[in-house]
């Protein structure tokens, strides 16, 4: 069995070694309102390379943010799903919706 990595000592800096990444976030925003197929995530968060979001998804795989479902199917179907620990995220991107809009309605 694989040791647990030493988590920081500081939260905040918890939160953002698992969702610091611009894609991460993104990733997060386009699964909350449910599941996305590869395809689907790489159309709607855009200029994002197929490199950079299989790792993104690995990763946030790994930390138990998200759900891969493969189907045994020709060609294979690949879904992605949050977790319950990737939905309890909800109330952080909801504050920095919040956050955008507001600053951009003052500087626009």
């Amino acid at each position: 069995m694989q040791a647990k990595k030493e988590l920081p000592a500081c939260p905040v800096e918890t939160t953002l070694m698992l969702i610091g990444d611009k894609w991460k976030v993104l990733i997060l925003r386009d699964l909350m309102p449910g599941t996305k197929r590869f395809g689907e995530l790489k159309k709607s968060i855009g200029s994002v390379s197929q490199k950079v979001l299989t790792a993104q998804l690995r990763d946030m795989e790994a930390q138990g943010l998200i759900h891969r479902q493969v189907y045994a199917e020709v060609p294979p179907r690949v879904e992605y799903s949050l977790t319950g620990l990737g939905r309890s995220l909800k109330p952080i991107l909801d504050a920095m919706w919040n956050w955008g809009e507001t600053y951009q309605a003052q500087n626009s």
